[in-house]
């Protein structure tokens, strides 16, 4: 089968940083699905590992967003089968969905959407697992808009979580939506996904946020560059909050500045599930369903911007340099070989 991978650690520029290789079809067992897949898009964590993770010469699959359809199934699967349209962030400790067919426990994996195509798809799984489990799992929002009133940060609004954590948060929640975002184009898509006001985060974040909620706010998703604005999220907070993170601060934070205002700081990632094999992993997929429905109901959308191709190698040379950039909205996608 027609795959891209790579074998060493290479800028996104480098001629050799992805390639244009041939792989075996790999057999479904367990609980696996194959699936043949028809799009896929690129998050940050596909350009990490291209950076980080020597392969020593072997080919490396990379690839955490798939849209596509179920060709066989392993003896133990029981809630798909051949002909299934599916959609799915995956297994970091597995190969990757940058090939023509790609193997995935049915437990990560969800219905796909029937109003959305497949790019459209593509685009939405990796993000959206990773904000619902951040909002509702780890911070504790309750979903429904009974609750007490209460005001959410998304800091980094634009990218692919940050969209989805708007829509999310809007469309499920009755929380008071502040979005970040630099640039005329950014805070266009920011107010589009539902955010009630958008703030620069190239100005001091605390006199920007407290400028639209003057009593602070109850929840911060810091979603990039955390180093950059944490010190100032205590006197933008309300007392008793919570931060929730995803990024990797280049720079150590001093959780300490948390202790007088009791706020709660908590880690998200999405592959824990599936890197440990938890009792609560089948919790993607159903979630995947559920978002499906929404999807279909008109009351989340596809986080695409950007259909960049076919998938090999020169276009996910693009799709990283894009990703890499701290540009992008949204999401870039490639669908077919």
């Amino acid at each position: 089968m027609k795959a891209v991978a790579y074998r060493k650690p290479l800028p996104a520029e480098d001629a050799q940083s992805l390639l244009d290789v041939e792989l075996p079809v790999q057999q479904a067992t367990g609980r696996d699905l194959l699936v043949k897949v028809a799009a896929i898009s690129v998050n940050p964590v596909d350009a990490k590992v291209r950076q980080r993770v020597d392969p020593k010469g072997a080919d490396n699959v990379l690839g955490w967003d798939v849209a596509g359809t179920v060709v066989a199934v392993g003896p133990e699967v029981r809630r798909f089968k051949a002909g299934d349209a599916v959609w799915y962030a995956g297994d970091r400790n597995r190969p990757g969905a940058n090939s023509e067919f790609h193997l995935v426990d049915e437990r990560l994996v969800g219905r796909k959407p029937s109003t959305l195509a497949d790019a459209e798809a593509a685009a939405m799984p990796l993000t959206t697992i990773t904000a619902w489990e951040l909002m509702f799992d780890r911070l504790g929002i309750p979903r429904g808009t009974s609750g007490r009133p209460a005001t959410l940060l998304v800091v980094g609004a634009a990218g692919g979580v940050g969209s989805m954590a708007v829509q999310l948060a809007r469309r499920l929640t009755g929380l008071t939506v502040i979005g970040t975002a630099s640039r005329p184009e950014t805070r266009e898509w920011v107010q589009a996904m539902g955010a009630h006001h958008v703030v620069n985060h190239a100005k001091p974040l605390d006199a920007e946020v407290l400028a639209v909620a003057p009593e602070g706010v109850d929840y911060v998703l810091s979603l990039t560059k955390t180093e950059q604005h944490f010190a100032t999220f205590p006197a933008l907070m309300k007392p008793q909050g919570a931060i929730g993170l995803i990024d990797d601060p280049a720079e150590p934070i001093d959780v300490r500045l948390l202790k007088v205002k009791s706020i709660a700081l908590h880690w998200e990632s999405m592959f824990t599930r599936s890197a440990f094999h938890t009792d609560d992993m089948g919790e993607q997929g159903h979630l995947l369903d559920e978002v499906a429905n929404l999807v279909d109901a008109g009351v989340i959308r596809s986080t695409m911007r950007e259909n960049i191709g076919l998938i090999n190698a020169a276009n996910l040379r693009r799709a990283h340099h894009l990703v890499e950039s701290g540009t992008s909205i949204g999401k870039v996608v490639l669908e077919g070989f």
